[in-house]
């Protein structure tokens, strides 16, 4: 498998993910890959797991809709919409929080490191109650000036 063969692979092992998928992250990452987005920033396999067993504890049906992928040698970037519910406050509503991933693969074409890029104020808290008001009214003073 090349490059970009391995980077559709792990777009649609994304856009497939369950909570029983996650045993097979051994086989897409390096042992010690690094994940960060703006929540996490943890090393190796183990770690990146609990990162993705806290989004199915956290989320009613999360999922990833993979929308562009831009491929160059051993990176890539895919922009992505992650679908869900929250558990504990509107579970009537989905939400939608639109995002971007760095990837890079080591020489075994397995991910060394993957970094989310999305903005938490925006595509996150304005959608919480209480919190969601806040950041609105934040943003808009902001804006104003």
């Amino acid at each position: 498998m090349n490059q970009r063969e391995t980077f559709a692979h792990i777009a649609r092992f994304f856009e497939a993910l369950h909570p029983q998928s996650l045993a097979q992250l051994k086989n897409l990452y390096s042992p010690c890959a690094q994940f960060k987005d703006p929540f996490n920033q943890v090393q190796g396999i183990e770690a990146i797991e609990q990162v993705f067993l806290h989004m199915y504890a956290s989320l009613e049906n999360p999922r990833f809709v993979i929308t562009a992928q831009v491929v160059d040698g051993h990176q890539a970037f895919m922009t992505w919409d992650f679908k869900f519910r929250f558990k504990r406050f509107d579970t009537i509503t989905e939400q939608v929080v639109k995002g971007t991933t760095h990837l890079v693969l080591d020489d075994q074409l397995r991910i060394t490191m993957h970094r989310d890029y999305w903005d938490a104020a925006e595509e996150l808290y304005e959608k919480l109650p209480w919190v969601g008001g806040l950041m609105r009214w934040l943003k808009k003073r902001a804006n104003s000036s």
